[in-house]
């Protein structure tokens, strides 16, 4: 099958097959809002949400031929290595204001604005661990499998984030409490 430039792909110099530049395309489609979704409540900044999902979203198309399983689960994998990468490079990581253009029911914007201010001030991990387990509804073995940990440490970390969460924001207790059972 003949090699053809996927338009800004090609500027990186990636190739993707022309019998799976469609199904690429479509994937891409279908899942980049809720892949940006992932990102945005794992780094607690839009931008790098954006840079971090393109990355991503490079790297599926590197390896789109290979990639025989749910390609979802692939960038997931990706995206969630990269954000800790990201974050063990820059430590002093802070992270800033959050894009709040959310519209949403009245009595949903409160508690979005909470939830996301109180993610933000978790660690790159324990947000990774939240967004997949929580808003992802993977299992803690997916979830292990995604982050690369083992299941042991997914659960410490959830029960040390759900506790973090506690503490800097009561208002959502109810809420983490729900999530512990």
């Amino acid at each position: 099958m003949p090699e053809v430039d996927v338009g800004p792909l090609a500027e990186r110099g990636i190739r993707v097959t022309m019998g799976s530049r469609e199904a690429f395309e479509e994937f891409v489609a279908a899942r980049r809002p809720q892949l940006l979704r992932a990102a945005w409540l794992i780094t607690g900044d839009r931008e790098l949400a954006e840079d971090l999902l393109q990355e991503a979203l490079i790297k599926l198309a590197r390896a789109w031929p290979r990639v025989h399983t749910d390609p979802a689960a692939y960038v997931r994998t990706i995206l969630y290595r990269d954000a800790v990468s990201w974050w063990r490079r820059r430590r002093t990581h802070t992270v800033g204001q959050t894009d709040l253009r959310v519209v949403d029911a009245a009595e949903q914007v409160v508690l979005r604005v909470t939830f996301t201010g109180a993610l933000a001030r978790l660690t790159v991990r324990q947000r990774a661990v939240l967004v997949l387990r929580y808003l992802e509804d993977l299992s803690v073995a997916e979830t292990a499998q995604v982050l690369g940990v083992s299941t042991g440490t997914v659960k410490s970390q959830t029960s040390v984030a759900l506790e973090r969460l506690r503490r800097v924001a009561p208002e959502l207790r109810g809420l983490t409490e729900e999530a512990d059972s």
